[in-house]
């Protein structure tokens, strides 16, 4: 019974997220924003969504074991930065080796990656340090206003660098038609926004499921539903989604296959750990220190390379698949 509710709400969700994130490939295209601002931003945001709604949904509505539902946003919360930061990029190294060999060129946008990278790990930094800080409101609410913040500052700089790069040739061009144009309906703005909106319908209406689900399993299966957040949510609601990546990676553009993940990072490690931590205890238990710490090596690898000028190539991301395996191993 949980097993096929989890299903039919995952069914729903990935129905849900590539109407939405069809229609944002449009409204970049139509706004003239650069690729790897479309990466970084909408096409991020767009996929991380099935995995941020999981959180939202489950720490905001809550259900009859409000215990439950907190442990499984948090563990959706820590989850997606850490398949993110390791598993999801060696998958999408992975398949851009089955074409270049493991020892070939990936050429994403230095800049853009660079941005992301840093924007993230300051603020997952920040996320990890307040689960060790006094759990007082003031302190709680400072946290989660430098978060919020952050991504604010992070819009700004990445849309801003937009222009010039587009001027250099980067302009987002969208892969299909808009769904709603199969309808007979124009490719304008507003119809784009109804896309979106009902994009969103679908996400929101499968993640409240997916909630149901898990709490459901975790009760059969006799597992902590934190764990279960942890291993399941990702790979079910995020990775599916970041097959964009992969077909982008195998397609030559690896700015934006880069930056789909990247981008996604940086919304994951601000603004749902700012959810986290104002409304859940955020405690540092053992399966969260050693999530944040794999993660924060990850990701940290990869800035490193970056920062250095190093040329990527796929074998790099080895690492990152070994993180995801200690970590899997780990909680299994």
């Amino acid at each position: 019974m949980a097993l096929g509710l989890l299903i039919i709400a995952l069914v729903i969700i990935l129905l849900g997220a590539e109407v939405f994130t069809n229609a944002l490939e449009h409204l970049g295209e139509r706004l003239k924003i650069s690729e790897g601002v479309t990466g970084s931003l909408f096409a991020a945001v767009a996929t991380a969504l099935p995995e941020a709604m999981v959180p939202v949904i489950a720490i905001l509505t809550g259900s009859a074991h409000a215990e439950l539902s907190a442990q499984v946003g948090v563990g959706a919360i820590l989850g997606a930065p850490m398949m993110l930061s390791s598993l999801t990029l060696f998958l999408m190294a992975g398949f851009a080796a089955h074409r270049r060999g493991w020892g070939g060129i990936l050429k994403p946008e230095h800049s853009g990656i660079y941005r992301d990278l840093f924007w993230f790990l300051l603020a997952f930094s920040l996320a990890c340090t307040a689960a060790f800080m006094p759990h007082t409101k003031l302190v709680r609410g400072l946290f989660v206003a430098i978060l919020i913040l952050l991504y604010i500052g992070y819009l700004i700089v990445t849309l801003r660098a937009s222009k010039k790069l587009v001027t250099q040739g980067h302009g987002t061009e969208a892969d299909h038609p808009l769904f709603l144009s199969r309808l007979r309906l124009p490719t304008t703005i507003p119809v784009v926004v109804v896309q979106l909106a009902l994009g969103f319908a679908f996400i929101a209406m499968g993640t409240k499921g997916f909630v149901h689900g898990i709490e459901s399993l975790s009760d059969s299966l006799g597992m902590s539903p934190l764990v279960l957040s942890l291993l399941i949510i990702p790979v079910a609601t995020e990775l599916p989604e970041k097959i964009n990546s992969i077909l982008w990676i195998r397609r030559a553009r690896d700015t934006l296959a880069f930056g789909n993940i990247t981008g996604a990072m940086v919304f994951q490690g601000t603004l749902l750990p700012a959810l986290g931590i104002g409304l859940t205890p955020w405690e540092p238990r053992r399966e969260v220190l050693v999530g944040m710490a794999l993660t924060l090596l990850a990701s940290g690898y990869v800035f490193t390379l970056v920062a250095r000028r190093i040329t990527l190539r796929p074998y790099y991301f080895i690492v990152n698949g070994a993180c995801y395996v200690a970590y899997f191993l780990f909680l299994i």
